[in-house]
């Protein structure tokens, strides 16, 4: 079960409140938690190579940390890292990895 995100109102409630409540409430509360249709895991894996392609890497390494708590494996994460090296550059993978040793160790 996807844990219930205040990060949004956290982090932006005082400054864009509609914002806060539409990451919090809506991509969150229902996009997220929509695990009859797709896992939490899953979209954490998929969450991670999105932002990796984007070079979103603030962005990044919290959804590493979500994967983790998903259930992702490091070793799932490396590899998902190596196969976008290829399609989203070099670079990225290197930055990437920064992340990952960060979030899960070397």
């Amino acid at each position: 079960m996807v844990k219930k995100q205040t990060a949004g109102q956290k982090q932006l409630g005082k400054l864009a409140p509609k914002f806060a409540q539409l990451n919090d409430e809506v991509l969150f509360g229902e996009v997220w938690s929509r695990e009859d249709k797709l896992s939490a895991r899953d979209r954490s894996l998929i969450t991670c190579a999105s932002l990796l392609t984007q070079g979103a890497f603030p962005q990044l390494e919290a959804h590493l940390k979500m994967a983790q708590q998903n259930g992702v494996t490091k070793e799932e994460i490396v590899e998902l890292v190596t196969h976008l090296a290829f399609y989203a550059g070099w670079p990225k993978a290197w930055s990437a990895f920064d992340l990952v040793k960060k979030v899960f160790g070397d």
